[in-house]
């Protein structure tokens, strides 16, 4: 990853790193949603395939054209190399907000002490979705494939803050020093399990993944994995190397664990 911008953050405020991989239209109630809210100082929107779209003029707005698609962690990896704020947030393009997020989860984020924060993410009908997991086992990949267990957190609708094993990267907010302290993403992955890779690696710096529960945010998923063999391929692969990478040294998270590691 590149180092950062010679620029000093700029004091409490959020650069949201947004992907479209085609979007369109979509992305742009997002952005103009984005530019609204006063915690916001940058919307980063890096276009993953050639796509002509007016997005909102403003010079919160930078965007970002690639040559060839790059996978999800080397995207927003790049992003932050642009990154002049205290905080830098993974946003899907498929986001929407049922009010701003963003002051309730600097404010936690700062308190907590917490590498990562996330809101907890319901569907277009309300219903809870996934985002907040355990780590991935065999185990858990055969109770998933059996019906019996998606790997979800069963608690979080009873603790607030709630520390998951992980959280999906629809929505991730990151402090600026936490992010670069990590590297970022692991490049490795094209595309799954580098959401689930950064949370381990968080644990096992010591630090804490932090879920504010009274917080939502609406993502309408799109599962492309179960519907497209080049995204199950991606999947599988992202898997292995998940496992290879992290298998029998995982770290222990207690759901209750409070940080002591300020990051």
């Amino acid at each position: 990853m590149r180092s950062a911008t010679l620029h000093g953050p700029k004091e409490m405020r959020v650069t949201v790193s947004i992907v479209s991989h085609g979007h369109g239209q979509m992305i742009i109630p997002l952005i103009e949603k984005l530019l609204d809210f006063p915690e916001i100082g940058t919307v980063i929107i890096t276009h993953n395939i050639p796509e002509v779209i007016s997005l909102p003029e403003s010079p919160r707005v930078i965007r970002r054209w690639n040559s060839a698609p790059k996978g999800f962690g080397h995207n927003h990896n790049d992003a932050f190399c642009l990154c002049v704020d205290d905080f830098f947030c993974v946003m899907n393009p498929d986001i929407d907000f049922v009010e701003n997020p963003f002051s309730a989860l600097v404010t936690e984020l700062v308190a907590s002490g917490s590498a990562m924060i996330a809101p907890k993410v319901v569907d277009s009908t309300g219903c809870v979705e996934d985002s907040a997991r355990h780590f991935p086992t065999i185990l858990g990949i055969v109770k998933k494939v059996l019906g019996i267990s998606d790997g979800r957190h069963m608690e979080l609708s009873q603790m607030n803050p709630f520390h998951p094993e992980c959280v999906a990267g629809m929505f991730m907010l990151f402090k600026y020093d936490g992010y670069r302290k990590l590297n970022g993403f692991d490049t490795r992955y094209f595309l799954y399990y580098e959401d689930i890779d950064i949370c381990a690696r968080i644990w096992k710096a010591g630090a804490s993944v932090l879920l504010l529960t009274p917080v939502v945010v609406i993502h309408d998923a799109q599962r492309k994995s179960h519907k497209s063999f080049k995204f199950l391929r991606w999947h599988i692969s992202s898997m292995l190397l998940f496992f290879r990478l992290h298998m029998w040294r995982l770290p222990q998270v207690a759901t209750a664990y409070r940080s002591k590691n300020n990051w």
